[in-house]
């Protein structure tokens, strides 16, 4: 063998990703269809003989590429049919992205809290604090705040009132959204966002663009840190 070819070790699969692959063995022998529910992660745990914690990692993996849907009250549903190779392909792709996603949200998201300090209207302070509320509501009710983060995040956007950095949040929307639910996977994760989320916003209402530039800053690089990604 030529010494300019030298050998690359080969990648051990993570737990995690080994138990996808079970899970979809075990969706495609039981004939699941789109639309159809998943059983629980206690149940699945102890059919495959894994903690819940593993399970869990599986499905939020699972989730982030768009695979199943997890939702508050109704389980984890089947959203589209995929071969575990796509599952891990897709979300090893999203972990090399992930600090030029990092890069992009500081630098787009910090510049639009400080411009929402400056320009927002009431209207605009209303939405943002429709979106807290949700996110409030889902997290008192067990769930993660996924949908009320998303409405927070647009909201501010929206009262920066800049269309070209609007333009460009939007283009990388899809890519902050796998973020977004791995991160708020996270144990404490949910309502440390939110209390982040309220001094931006506080910091937005009192009109102080260096106060709300800071407070986003510092909520992205806390929401950044995803330990299935970086794992």
């Amino acid at each position: 063998m030529s010494a300019g070819h030298a050998l690359r070790p080969v990648a051990r699969p993570r737990l995690y990703e080994q138990v996808v692959s079970q899970i979809q063995e075990w969706m495609a022998d039981n004939g699941l269809q789109v639309g159809d529910r998943l059983p629980p992660e206690r149940e699945l745990a102890t059919r495959l003989g894994v903690s819940r914690a593993t399970i869990s990692q599986a499905l939020v993996a699972m989730e982030v590429v768009g695979v199943v849907s997890v939702r508050h009250g109704d389980g984890v549903v089947l959203v589209e049919p995929a071969g575990s190779a796509k599952v891990v392909n897709a979300l090893r792709r999203h972990a090399q992205q992930l600090p030029e996603i990092i890069e992009a949200r500081d630098a787009l998201e910090t510049k639009l809290a400080a411009l929402a300090a400056q320009r927002r209207t009431d209207d605009d302070l209303a939405a943002i604090d429709e979106a807290l509320d949700v996110m409030e509501r889902d997290i008192a009710a067990g769930g993660r705040g996924v949908e009320g983060d998303e409405l927070f995040h647009a909201a501010v956007t929206a009262a920066g009132h800049s269309h070209l950095l609007a333009t460009l949040m939007g283009e990388i929307s899809d890519l902050v959204r796998e973020t977004r639910i791995e991160s708020l996977s996270q144990p404490e994760r949910p309502a440390n966002s939110l209390r982040a989320h309220r001094r931006i916003a506080d910091a937005i209402r009192d009109r102080d663009g260096t106060a709300a530039a800071t407070a986003m800053h510092d909520h992205i690089i806390m929401v950044s840190d995803v330990a299935l990604l970086k794992s």
